[in-house]
């Protein structure tokens, strides 16, 4: 029975019909009429009334697109009555109106026979129990009625209780959750398939709704959700398996440990599912990704398990042979224009990602046995693909497996090389490619000991009849040339720029493109060696860049530009002359002629105007006025962000480019992220400007600040857009203070307004690492401003952004503590929570950096307000992560050396800290330990003298360890030996017996890697000389031998080495000692210091 009048139900099937006409004037006219008399005006009548429709109507049609439309206009968003909060607009209706709606609604959803139908009314009851769950209210009824639909003798009610359960998970109160095992187990175990996958699938949603203690309980349901695998796989159901695979996949992200007991099973049937060729090609990449979600989120278990490296790579491989179906001669490959025609669904594609993440999460231990038992064989198959895989499965892998892979880089190359010269051109391409991915992996060593191995035979590979492997062989030569330095291509450079200046003629523009591109990588590394050749190619481009061309040619001009703006960045302005102002003029002229917003040129100018600014310095000054309005207006762009209601909306978004879509709260959010990107790059552009140009660039800065660079800080749509943002402030500072004064009013108006922005910035930033950014871009503009540049309001405002900060830093450390102890054996750390922890030791160091620029600039006047932080470093001294020990005592050592003898009052907070640092196992923080006695010797005053002197012994503790001299440590032990120089040399600490202490402080040299704590050691040594000391003289042959180290190192610079140097030769006269004897002995790197300094 109808609770509506006759008369609304014939408005809205009115409604109803227009808004289904395929007129589009009748469509738009219902739309209007929808959002102005039924959404605004009566919107409970419209939900009824469409629930009704659902009720009432006769043919399937018109009841589907009611459920339809009841979930577009319930998720649409309204004020609530009397605030100026939003919400959705079924919650926003009357108590009253929802019971009855809500009851209606379930009404329908049980009486309705058709499937599809019923799940569009599905997709309404989970829409209507979302707003529920997002509010913290229950819909007591739903519950009830979702259980008795899943244990419904109609197979589709059971189907569709499970997907309501997949989509709103939340609705299970956590007092049900005791029903939920027996409910899921019978759905696992239902006679009907669909049922079970969608069981599958709701269980999959639920388990990630859980917190992460509560979801072991359900970790026995596993055998029975594996059990749903076999018979989609025997009765060949494809899409069955494939929702039942990505259910896999998302449980295996949130818990893979919970399949550990039957792993080697599950391994076993996605092994055999990627075999079956019958299946498909979607379920086959379905079974691999879960194998590769394995591998990302448990390696371990991967590693312990028999077979399945061994396995995995064998069907990579076999998938990898899946390439060139019905094109064996590669004539259809080699004809096309479209180089990125392959698809990522292609099975070749699919297994080259997966080997990649293979090595990556492997490791080359595990990964390399595995491939090299098949890639030697599969180099010299007769079948061409075979030989293709072998070699996308090497530029795969080289990432993953560099360390062991770079010990056996000859004989790699032994097996790529020759594929540059095999009849195949596809075979020619991959080698090309596996040469390209080497060149970037193994960085520094291919161009070092390889480049006439891998020049030699690439270079004439450019000559190849194929435009394909021309380009691509070119585009190798970019990732080998651009981690070149100059001398390794210098012998080279003849070869290459006549082969790719051929190249430039060719008739296939992107061969044109890639070889322009080649080009400009080969001038950036071979910098000034370029000279020789830029007479020729330089003509060339400006040919290209003035000649007027159509559209297919407008990405050519752009890489020319690119091309032209490279060299004159490798010559140089004096080179290029009067080429310098004539590109820049070109470049202009090509500016003003821009009228398309898809010109790629846009994108391309504004780099090369950086680039031209770079070389020409203040001489670019007068372009300024051409070049800042088009960057001003992408740096200064909004975001475009539309709030997406429908499926039609969703997909014609979709079908753009540069759009990213985000769920939220039952809606989809679409983000132009192309203009998001462009504004970035424009903020980058002017940090260059700003800091080439400096004053000259000052007329712009207060516009770029209070448009871009301020309100950037906060645009928390992009992240890069803040970071740069972040990044420009100090550069905008420091260019403002060089054109007005560091004291001007002008000065002082911009930072108080700048600095406010970022203070409220440090207090609002949600990302942990733009958080670090903004304590970067905090310190970076104290600095620029100087001393005294931050008020008492200032640095209280810091410090409560900073308690604030290390507060949710406690909060974080202790859930990753509680995550920890949950892990179960074999249980990796996941990536998230790696990243989270390097984030975070990241905050901490731009924090200390920040904490160490305050002191620096404001001296005592900060400790007022940094006191209120003690309690913090208190507990972090005696925290067993190293990383809290470490941020401590840094931030004590700033107080030792920015305060004086004011630190006296904070030395119950420092004393016993630098005394426990200084026996710290971890290298760092016995460094900063052993640096801060030594500053509170040189700086503290007489107070600190007692504690300086009883350290000494510390000190020397810390010289005598056994590793003392290793890598990680010597750092540590120099700063140990200068703090006990800073003690000896310090006017308060009057040590008793001060020859006892010579004596062995000797024994702590040389300083040849710390060049602060050098100058203090060496300067007490020439102290020592000059006075005759008797240590000195008698051990006159190690002083002498420790001067020279640090010589040689060059740890000592300027007046101090040359003192030093004085006082060696002083004690080579006092000691008679042998230079000549002394030295024969020696390294002959050390045997030419000696003979530059001393004879």
């Amino acid at each position: 029975m109808s609770v509506l009048p006759p008369e609304v139900h014939s408005a809205l099937s009115l409604l109803l019909q227009g808004l289904q006409s395929p007129d589009n004037n009748t469509r738009a006219h219902a739309e209007e009429q929808l959002n102005n008399e039924w959404i605004v005006a009566r919107a409970d009548i419209l939900l009824m009334g469409l629930v009704e429709q659902i009720k009432g109507a006769q043919d399937a049609g018109p009841r589907s697109f009611a459920a339809v439309l009841f979930r577009r206009i319930a998720t649409k968003t309204r004020k609530v009555f009397d605030s100026d909060e939003s919400k959705d607009l079924f919650i926003t209706l009357q108590h009253a109106q929802q019971e009855a709606v809500r009851q209606s609604l379930l009404e329908v959803l049980q009486n309705e026979s058709l499937p599809h139908v019923r799940h569009k009314i599905g997709d309404a009851v989970a829409e209507v129990a979302r707003q529920y769950c997002d509010q913290g209210q229950v819909w007591q009824e739903l519950l009830q009625a979702l259980f008795n639909l899943s244990m419904s003798q109609d197979a589709g009610q059971r189907e569709l209780a499970f997907r309501i359960f997949a989509t709103t998970p939340a609705i299970i109160e956590k007092q049900h959750e005791d029903n939920v095992i027996p409910a899921f187990t019978k759905g696992f175990q239902d006679g009907n398939i669909e049922v079970r996958t969608a069981a599958m699938e709701a269980f999959s949603s639920f388990f990630a709704s859980l917190q992460k203690k509560s979801q072991k309980k359900y970790y026995r349901l596993v055998p029975e959700l594996l059990n749903v695998l076999p018979p989609l796989k025997q009765a060949g159901d494809a899409d069955g398996l494939t929702k039942a695979l990505i259910a896999l996949i998302e449980l295996a992200e949130e818990a893979p440990i919970m399949f550990k007991p039957l792993f080697h099973n599950l391994v076993q049937f996605s092994i055999a599912v990627i075999q079956d060729k019958d299946l498909g090609d979607t379920v086959r990449q379905n079974a691999l990704e879960l194998m590769g979600t394995f591998a990302d989120y448990s390696p371990a278990m991967c590693k312990k398990d028999p077979s399945f490296a061994s396995d995995m790579v064998t069907q990579c491989l076999s998938l990898m042979t899946d390439v060139g179906a019905d094109d064996d001669d590669a004539s259809e490959w080699n004809d096309t224009d479209d180089l990125e025609a392959e698809d990522s669904n292609m099975n070749h594609v699919a297994g080259e990602q997966y080997m990649d993440r293979l090595a990556n999460k492997l490791g080359g231990p595990i990964i390399l046995p595995s491939t090299f038992t098949w890639l030697p064989q599969m180099m010299i198959s007769n079948a061409w693909r075979d030989r293709h895989a072998a070699l996308m499965a090497i530029s795969a892998i080289s990432e993953g497996c560099r360390e062991l892979m770079e010990g056996e880089l000859d004989h790699v190359l032994d097996l790529v090389i020759p594929a540059l010269r095999h009849p195949h051109p596809r075979v020619r391409w991959a080698g090309c490619n596996a040469l390209g991915q080497m060149s970037t992996d193994f960085a520094g060593t291919m161009q070092e000991k390889y480049h006439q191995v891998v020049l030699t035979n690439i270079i004439p590979v450019l000559n190849s009849p194929e435009p394909r492997i021309q380009s691509h062989a070119a585009a190798a030569l970019v990732n080998f040339c651009e981690e070149a330095e100059r001398a390794t291509l210098e012998p080279y450079l003849d070869q290459l720029l006549s082969h790719l200046m051929r190249l430039l003629e060719s008739p296939k523009r992107y061969v044109q493109e890639q070889a322009l591109s080649t080009i400009a990588t080969i001038a950036d590394s071979a910098e000034t060696a370029f000279s020789k050749y830029y007479g020729t190619l330089m003509p060339l481009l400006f040919g290209v860049l003035r000649e007027e061309q159509s559209k297919e040619y407008r990405l050519l001009r752009a890489k020319a530009m690119e091309c032209a703006t490279l060299i004159a960045l490798a010559v140089g302005k004096e080179r290029m002359g009067q080429d310098a102002i004539d590109l820049v003029q070109l470049l202009g002229s090509i500016q003003e002629k821009i009228t398309d917003a898809d010109d790629p040129q846009s994108s391309y100018l504004l780099h090369c105007w950086g680039r031209m600014c770079r070389v020409l310095g203040s001489g670019f000054v007068p372009y300024l006025s051409g070049v800042m309005p088009p960057l001003l207006a992408l740096a200064g762009a909004k975001a475009d962000i539309q709030l997406l209601d429908d499926e039609e909306q969703i997909n014609n978004v979709q079908q753009e480019e540069g759009w990213e879509l985000v769920p939220l709260k039952g809606k989809v959010i679409g983000i132009k992220t192309s203009t998001l990107e462009d504004k970035h790059m424009a903020i980058e552009l002017i940090v260059i400007y700003a800091q080439q140009l400096e004053a000259a660039f000052a007329p712009y800065v207060l516009e770029i600040m209070e448009k871009v660079s301020l309100p950037g800080l906060a645009f928390f749509f992009h992240d890069p857009v803040r970071i740069a943002s972040a990044k420009s402030v100090p550069m905008l500072l420091n260019a403002y203070k060089r054109a007005n004064g560091e004291r001007s009013p002008a000065m002082a108006r911009l930072w108080e307004t700048t600095i406010e922005k970022i203070l409220e910035v440090l207090s609002a930033e949600p990302a942990i690492d733009t958080l670090a950014e903004m304590y970067q871009c905090f310190y970076e503009s104290v600095e620029v401003l100087g001393k005294d540049c931050l008020t008492s309001a200032h640095m209280q405002a810091f410090v409560e952004s900073a308690k604030s900060t290390l507060e949710d830093y406690q909060i974080r450390v202790g859930k990753r503590r509680e995550e920890q102890q949950e892990i179960e054996d074999g249980e990796d750390e996941s990536d998230e929570t790696a990243i989270a922890i390097e984030d975070d030791r990241t905050l901490l160091s731009d924090m200390n950096k920040a904490f160490h620029t305050i002191f620096k600039n404001q001296d005592t006047s900060f400790l007022p307000s940094w006191a209120r932080l003690l309690p913090f470093y208190d507990a972090f001294v005696k925290s067993n992560d190293s990383t809290q020990r470490q941020w401590a005592l840094c931030i004590l050592d700033d107080v030792l050396e920015f305060c004086g003898d004011q630190s006296w009052s904070y030395q119950n907070h420092i004393q016993q800290p630098l005394v426990d640092g200084m026996r710290d196992p971890v290298p760092a923080n016995r460094q900063a330990a052993c640096y801060g006695v030594g500053i509170a010797a040189q700086k503290g005053g007489a107070s600190w003298s007692t504690f300086t002197r009883e350290s000494l012994h510390a000190l020397f503790a810390a010289c005598q360890l056994p590793n003392a001299r290793e890598d990680d440590h010597v750092f540590a032990t120099e700063n140990a030996c200068a703090s006990i120089a800073k003690i000896m040399s310090s006017p308060h600490s009057r040590v008793p017996n001060a020859q006892e202490v010579i004596e062995p402080w000797i024994s702590t040299l040389p300083v040849e890697n710390d060049e602060e704590a050098a100058p203090y050691a060496y300067t007490y040594l020439a102290k020592l000389i000059d006075e005759s000391n008797p240590a000195v003289v008698a051990a006159a042959d190690k002083v002498f031998l420790a001067i020279v180290s640090a010589i040689e190192a060059e740890t000592l610079q300027g007046q101090t080495a040359q003192r030093v140097v004085n006082a060696a030769k002083r004690v080579v006269q006092l000691a008679r000692l042998d230079l000549n004897q002394l030295k024969s002995r020696l390294r002959p790197e050390t045997q030419q210091t000696i003979r530059l300094h001393f004879l």
